[in-house]
């Protein structure tokens, strides 16, 4: 018996798409059939990607074919769905930091050197120079940013924008910011895995009402981690700066910093290097310097690297209080509140430099 494809086509009209209601025909899946007196092959093309009736559907017509000319017929029915689009979140694109000019991170190469403090002195500097400044606290394991702040009884609220629902961030000596530690108690210990500390993340920086920012400044877990990577591919960041103590130990893991994010890979550039704790001066002799980690570590390393130095920032006891009371020393007319002012004045040349070049793009990373 000769089979014709409009006997093919009468047959696939019998078979229903159970979500549409409607046969297979009508919805344009049965295409490119070619027969002969022993063969039969078509492709069943689906109306959309993972269709759950994909396989019934192709068992429904091969069944059906196979009844009607015979079991001894070879039938290759080949299931063709339609690509995937991803879909941009709303918050991406509508809200988020599409109004934020400029994305700054804050980074260390490990823990203990003042990163979080050298953070929030920054933007608290920032605001004092007439900006609008954001920052977002990235050390989700270990968020520090409300303490330094004085608002760790405070609560983000949710506020709408639009049809959107937005986290209203925080705000205190004029900074706007976020972390993980409004969300969970104070004394208890996160235990995430890796997707879910950067999903957090991800909800703070995409549903936070950053609204427009001349500067928002993200304070980044120590160490290299999925944190930053998670950070580079969502977002556009114009540069990082480097924090370290000038001692060899902290010198060597800042080093690696500097090669993640300066790597082909992900290609961040680096402003510079603040150093952090880089003497002892007592407040009631101002005058004198007590080297306690080593002398000028983060100002040699810079000017091997040829990465400009920012600051050097001597441990004082008064950014010590500032940080655990809630009152930044960046907030005060000390000297302190000076080297920070200092500090705002070389990051803003440096950032100025920075973005007369090309602008940042965020990392993708393809899978194999």
């Amino acid at each position: 018996m000769e089979i014709q494809s409009e006997d093919i086509i009468a047959l696939a009209r019998s078979i229903k798409h159970p979500e549409y209601g409607t046969d297979i025909v009508s919805l344009g899946m049965v295409t490119d059939i070619v027969v002969s007196t022993s063969n039969v092959v078509l492709t069943l093309k689906l109306v959309k990607p993972n269709d759950p009736f994909a396989s019934s559907l192709r068992k429904a017509l091969e069944k059906a074919i196979a009844n009607q000319f015979g079991h001894d017929i070879v039938i290759k029915v080949t299931v063709q769905a339609p690509v995937a689009q991803a879909k941009e979140s709303p918050y991406k694109t509508r809200a988020s930091v599409s109004r934020v000019k400029n994305i700054v991170g804050i980074a260390s190469g490990k823990g203990g050197v003042g990163k979080s403090t050298i953070a929030v002195n920054l933007a608290v500097a920032m605001t004092q120079k007439g900006f609008k400044v954001g920052l977002i606290d990235a050390d989700i394991f270990g968020p520090s940013i409300p303490k330094m702040f004085g608002a760790e009884q405070s609560h983000p609220t949710m506020i709408k924008e639009g049809d959107l629902e937005l986290i209203e961030p925080i705000e205190q000596f004029g900074v706007k910011h976020l972390s993980i530690g409004y969300f969970v108690s104070a004394t208890d210990a996160l235990v995430w895995r890796g997707p879910m500390a950067t999903n957090a993340l991800k909800q703070l920086i995409h549903q936070g009402a950053w609204g427009e920012l001349d500067f928002l400044f993200i304070d980044m877990p120590p160490g290299t981690s999925d944190i930053h990577l998670t950070l580079v591919q969502e977002l556009s960041i114009n540069g990082v700066v480097i924090v370290s103590t000038p001692q060899d130990v902290a010198l060597a893991d800042a080093i690696k910093g500097i090669s993640m994010f300066t790597g082909k890979s992900i290609n961040v550039p680096v402003l510079g290097l603040v150093e952090n704790m880089a003497w002892f001066t007592p407040e009631e002799l101002p005058d004198n310097k007590y080297y306690i980690f080593g002398k000028d570590g983060c100002k040699k390393l810079a000017e091997r690297m040829r990465i400009p130095l920012l600051a050097q920032v001597p441990i004082v006891m008064g950014i010590r209080e500032g940080g655990d009371n809630g009152v930044p020393a960046a907030s005060g007319n000390s000297a302190m509140s000076q080297v920070f002012a200092n500090l705002a004045n070389n990051f803003i040349v440096e950032l100025e430099k920075r973005n007369k070049l090309a602008p940042t793009q965020k990392v993708e990373i393809s899978k194999k």
